[in-house]
């Protein structure tokens, strides 16, 4: 009897568990052009266009839109590509899914904790204007 009522909470206690492992990802579709999310507010999307194309329309966004291109890092699978603005650090990852398809990743932060969703979602937006996908 003592018991009682814990089976009703069994799935949120399982989830959280996932969730505090890290062994869930979970994903939330932006209102705009098919822009997802992952739990952590790191926008994304998969443009079905070679990383180096990808790359040179992001450079157009970035400048289109006023922001800061700080440094471009190789990475295993791509490019990290790190811009500013006054308020904001803005992580931008290409990574090669296939030699004509890049998966365009942008984490926008204000501060350790506020990250801004309308900024990496604008970025994402930018970049596929430049390539003429929207």
């Amino acid at each position: 009897m003592a018991f009682m009522g814990h089976e009703k909470k069994t799935p949120f206690y399982i989830f959280l568990l996932l969730l505090l492992s890290g062994c869930t990802s979970l994903l939330i579709t932006g209102a705009s052009a098919g822009v997802a999310y992952t739990f952590t507010n790191v926008a994304y999307k998969t443009i079905a266009c070679p990383i180096e194309q990808v790359e040179f329309a992001n450079r157009l966004a970035l400048i289109k839109m006023k922001i800061k291109y700080v440094e471009r890092m190789e990475t295993g699978s791509g490019v990290q590509i790190v811009a500013e603005t006054s308020e904001l650090n803005i992580y931008i990852n290409l990574e090669q899914i296939t030699p004509k398809t890049t998966k365009i990743s942008v984490d926008a932060k204000k501060n350790i904790i506020v990250k801004d969703k309308a900024t990496a979602d604008s970025i994402i937006e930018a970049t596929e204007s430049m390539l003429g996908n929207k």
